[in-house]
């Protein structure tokens, strides 16, 4: 059943035919399709050349100058598919001359409509008149209405099994991918999205085209299609697009969520290099970059304690000695070793003293600042870079000191430990345990890491060495 509306619109395309046709106006030729096909009045022959079908249309227009007039007997719509009408029409043809030529006759006319691009074109017309054969140079013929009949309906309904097998695949390939296929016209603006962003992002076709492509994403993914955009090398000089773009970007979903996606873009040009719009691909890759993200935290902290290790301890020492090279103030690293872990771990077993090396590492954090670094070396021991405390070396050994300090006093306050006993209950068990701390001032890039490291770690092993629970510092010699 065809729609008021759409049944309006088949109409509206036909009427404009006859109305170019019985007015005899030359721009009715450029209605027709490039891929045009055509029975003439006066021949059997199919005309597939579209330049032929205008030959033959002027020569009817030659033939019959002057405004004729159509009287409609009846008139068919059909709506073959979205990109595809025919409409049959029988009427009377009245010719503006005395002669009754083809008035008493019913003339029958199939055309057949097709969308290509934002224009309706003709892709077939066939008419056939029953009267008197036709002399050389007319346009009408005499041939059989049902041969002819049968042969067009047999070319509509091949063209139109092609044109729904066409459609098929291209469902198949863009509506059951999990990508996202879209096109945006050149100011961005979304012209088509794929069902499987639905899907992805919880959004509706209709909530998505006309909009900006800027709405998918976040502040930071806009910054860098923008970035691209404005990078975007010029057009090639024969007029062909660049290679795609491939970036990777965070898109909003209608619940709030954040997923990422790899997009690859293409810009779409015209002959003459302009910019028409925009094609691609939208891939998820949210797992991947998840488990990117992963592999990075594992290579730069702790698994157990989730502090940074060695590895990022020392990259941010080296930055710490690149900025006090800079502004003059003296930073510290702290070397910590916890005095009494060991037996924690003989009668209880490690799994109490990863429960210790966790409540240590929180306690570190607490009592630094933002801008100071914790980080687990291996086993109990620790370490605590500080930045920026004073230009005056003695200043900044009283301010290290304090850090220290406090450090020690808090991890000599009392652990409740979770146990397992022996029937198997998970008992609180108190534990006491401190630290012996080595200090080591440095100021710029004097010393390496190793070397700051190398006298902190000293300093440490005085501390034990004067009884544990100790602070000593080792100042580098200049």
């Amino acid at each position: 059943m065809i729609s008021p509306d759409r049944q309006a619109h088949i109409r509206q395309l036909f009427d404009d035919y006859i109305e170019m046709y019985v007015a005899r106006d030359d721009r009715l030729t450029e209605r027709f399709s490039d891929n045009f096909s055509g029975y003439a009045g006066s021949s059997d022959v199919l005309v597939k050349d579209r330049e032929a079908w205008i030959k033959v249309t002027r020569q009817d227009f030659a033939q019959v100058p002057k405004r004729v007039r159509i009287e409609m007997v009846d008139l068919a719509l059909q709506d073959l598919s979205a990109e595809v009408v025919m409409v049959t029409a029988f009427f009377h043809i009245h010719l503006p001359m005395a002669e009754e030529v083809l008035s008493r006759e019913v003339a029958r006319l199939v055309l057949v409509f097709r969308l290509e691009g934002d224009d309706w074109k003709i892709v077939h017309n066939g008419i056939s008149i029953p009267y008197v054969a036709a002399h050389d140079g007319e346009v009408y013929p005499l041939k059989s209405l049902q041969e002819r009949n049968a042969t067009l309906e047999a070319l509509v309904q091949e063209r139109t099994q092609q044109l729904q097998d066409s459609l098929t695949l291209y469902r198949q390939l863009t509506e059951d991918t999990q990508d996202v296929l879209w096109k945006a016209d050149r100011n961005l603006l979304i012209t088509y999205i794929s069902p499987s962003d639905e899907r992805l992002r919880g959004f509706s076709a209709q909530e998505v085209l006309g909009h900006h492509a800027f709405e998918m994403f976040t502040p930071e993914g806009i910054a860098e299609i923008q970035k691209l955009l404005a990078e975007q090398p010029e057009v090639e000089t024969d007029g062909t697009s660049v290679a795609f773009e491939t970036f990777e970007v965070q898109h909003r979903c209608k619940d709030g969520r954040l997923l990422w996606a790899e997009v690859s873009a293409r810009a779409d040009r015209d002959a003459q290099g302009n910019l028409i719009g925009f094609h691609g691909i939208s891939r998820e890759t949210t797992q991947r970059h998840q488990t990117e993200d992963q592999i990075r935290h594992l290579a730069f902290y702790d698994a157990l304690t989730q502090l940074p290790n060695r590895r990022l301890l020392f990259d941010r020492l080296k930055q710490a000695m690149a900025s006090s090279q800079r502004s003059g103030l003296f930073g510290a690293v702290l070397f910590l070793d916890l005095d009494n872990f060991k037996a924690l771990n003989d009668r209880h077993g490690h799994a109490a003293g990863d429960f210790l090396l966790i409540e240590v590492a929180n306690r570190l954090r607490a009592g630094v600042r933002a801008m100071d670094t914790v980080a687990r070396m291996g086993g109990d021991e620790f370490v605590v870079m500080c930045q920026e405390f004073d230009r005056d070396p003695a200043a900044s050994r009283v301010q290290a000191g304090a850090v220290a300090e406090k450090i020690r006093a808090s991890l000599a306050l009392p652990y409740c430990v979770e146990v397992r006993s022996a029937d198997g209950s998970v008992v609180t068990v108190e534990h006491r345990c401190t630290a012996s701390i080595g200090i080591a001032l440095f100021l710029g890039e004097s010393l390496s890491q190793d070397e700051v490291c190398k006298f902190a770690d000293a300093a440490m092993y005085q501390a034990k060495d004067a009884g544990r629970n100790q602070v000593r510092f080792h100042t580098a010699p200049a």
